[in-house]
């Protein structure tokens, strides 16, 4: 009998589960993929967002107003890559300068600081790529951008160290009622649990509907990016979005934490919440779009495109909390954009919640930092030199387009929810994610993880599941 189980292990679910560790508490995350942050936290945006779109005085405003002041810290004590690069939302038309000054309006209320709107000239001083038709924008120096990728796995490792156990490729088919709590069904058996978090993104419906009568419709709102090489990492520095509209922010541009250029996302509901494809006619709307707001962007540097689902409520609101009829029930449901600006705030706010429910104790043994894989390119030369010496496989290096040793790799598979997949290795040293995406260092990863985990090369996949990289070929001849 589990306190809690949190479902699914994105930015969200992994957020609660470090909070809830600073309680005394016997619980465990199921995810039903192979690795932590493989759902809408490793396809988005990558933007901690000021907080200036949401309506005044939903639950929206509040969490990311709240997550984005959370994250300097956060960030440095988890040991994940963050920026406050500011982020300008630009307008071309004179028509739309009412809708900026309401954007202003809702930053004062929401709380945002320093929020104010630019001229033409003084944006264009800032941003020389911007568009020739912008004629003002708003400017939020503390939106920011950060790795989804090394925030969900830094939240969930600290929750591992602190004692939340995870139980990935467990999906749930069935949520049961009891008098003490409830039952989940999995694939990999039963759990027996007093309360259950619901964190299943775009599936967090079908979840809540199996105990609720109040029923929550999830739509799968699809976003297609495309992201260039980090030769154009420097046509913006800060993160440019249009005019929102009913469909959100807008196509964006922005640098990401590691150099690149993003541009994207396109917004599309579709029925298939598997539907992560991308399209040639999303991808063309994305370049012509991009262009209204940043000239000349370079897409001949594109290096790879791909696509998100964004779990947008018909309410257009965040559901967070204790289901009405479904006591020891919460909902982190409709997380969609700013979902990931809030995470840190929602993580506090549900841990909260469920440790005054349950009268939990402090955990006074509760480890709230954590070091992140050693990246030798940040450190000075004579520290390199010196890693190297101490351990000579960070001299060894496997992914030569951003430049990953085999020390890096090592160290990823072994630490806590370590990587089992191509995928999961990417996420965190990010080998595979250069110019040749993965074509020259994948046969040297798979070495690895063939040797260190150990396990064989024909259970190597690249995303878990049955994308199995090796097949037909006589092992004897390996």
């Amino acid at each position: 009998m589990y306190d809690v189980v949190i479902i699914g292990a994105g930015v969200c679910g992994s957020a609660v589960a470090r909070e809830l560790s600073k309680f005394k508490v016997n619980a465990c995350v199921i995810e039903r993929d192979e690795d932590v942050c493989c759902g809408t936290s490793k396809a988005n945006s990558a933007i901690v967002h000021a907080g200036f779109d949401a309506l005044p005085g939903t639950l929206k405003a509040k969490v990311n107003v709240e997550g984005n002041k959370m994250m300097d810290a956060l960030s440095k004590d988890l040991d994940f890559a963050f920026k406050r690069n500011g982020s300008l939302v630009v307008c071309t038309e004179e028509e739309g300068l009412p809708k900026l000054q309401e954007l202003a309006d809702r930053a004062e209320k929401n709380g945002v600081p320093d929020v104010r709107i630019l001229s033409g000239e003084e944006v264009k001083a800032m941003e020389p790529n911007l568009a020739d038709e912008v004629i003002a924008a708003l400017y939020a120096p503390t939106g920011g951008i950060v790795c989804p990728f090394g925030m969900t796995i830094a939240l969930a490792e600290n929750a591992a160290v602190n004692g939340i156990e995870f139980k990935l490729n467990s999906e749930v088919t069935e949520i049961r009622k009891t008098q003490n709590g409830y039952v989940i069904v999995t694939n990999k058996g039963e759990f027996e649990t007093k309360a259950v978090v619901n964190a299943a993104g775009v599936y967090a419906d079908q979840l809540h509907n199996m105990v609720s009568d109040e029923k929550l419709e999830i739509i799968a709102r699809k976003g297609e990016y495309c992201l260039l090489d980090k030769t154009a990492g420097g046509h913006v520095s800060h993160t440019v979005f249009q005019l929102p509209n009913a469909m959100g922010k807008g196509v964006l541009v922005t640098p990401t934490i590691h150099g690149n250029l993003l541009v994207g996302p396109t917004a599309t509901d579709i029925d298939d919440k598997e539907g992560i494809n991308t399209t040639s006619e999303g991808l063309a709307f994305l370049q012509a779009k991009a262009g209204q707001s940043v000239k000349n962007i370079p897409l001949r540097a594109v290096i790879t495109s791909f696509a998100g689902l964004r779990a947008h409520e018909k309410g257009d609101e965040f559901i967070i909390g204790e289901a009405k009829d479904a006591k020891g029930f919460y909902d982190v449901a409709g997380i969609e954009s700013p979902g990931l600006s809030s995470a840190p705030a929602i993580g506090v706010m549900v841990a909260e919640m469920i440790a005054k429910d349950m009268n939990l104790e402090k955990n006074e043994d509760f480890i709230g930092v954590r070091k992140g894989i050693v990246n030798p390119q940040e450190l000075s030369f004579e520290e390199r030199q010196n890693l190297i010496k101490e351990n000579p496989a960070y001299g060894q290096i496997i992914c030569r387009c951003e430049m990953i040793s085999e020390g890096e790799i090592l160290d990823s598979i072994h630490r806590p929810l370590g990587a089992r997949s191509l995928d999961g290795v990417k996420r965190r040293t990010r080998a595979g994610m250069g110019r040749c995406q993965a074509g020259f260092c994948s046969p040297r990863t798979m070495e690895i993880l063939e040797r260190e985990v150990p396990m064989s090369v024909y259970d190597i996949t690249k995303l878990g599941g049955e994308s199995k990289i090796v097949y037909g070929v006589n092992k004897d001849r390996l």
